[in-house]
């Protein structure tokens, strides 16, 4: 379906709902808007995170242990 359709479909509906019924679909409209944003907003932070050059010193660093210096291994 077309989103106009989609857009035009749902004003007719809340055009023939009583205003309590036609708020909850607002505060729901607002709600899944939040969320999409906030969706957004988490895949910017990983996109900048995962291509940041920042630690890429680290990768030069040698190993300070390795497993042969574990004394107990963990068995949580």
């Amino acid at each position: 379906m077309d989103r106009q359709i989609i857009i035009e479909r749902t004003i007719k509906a809340i055009n023939h709902l009583p205003d309590d019924k036609a708020r909850e679909i607002s505060d729901f409209a607002d709600f899944i808007t939040d969320q999409y944003e906030q969706k957004m907003v988490n895949e910017g932070i990983i996109s900048l995170i995962s291509n940041s050059k920042s630690f890429e010193f680290l990768k030069d660093e040698e190993d300070l242990y390795t497993e042969a210096d574990i004394k107990e291994p963990y068995s949580g």
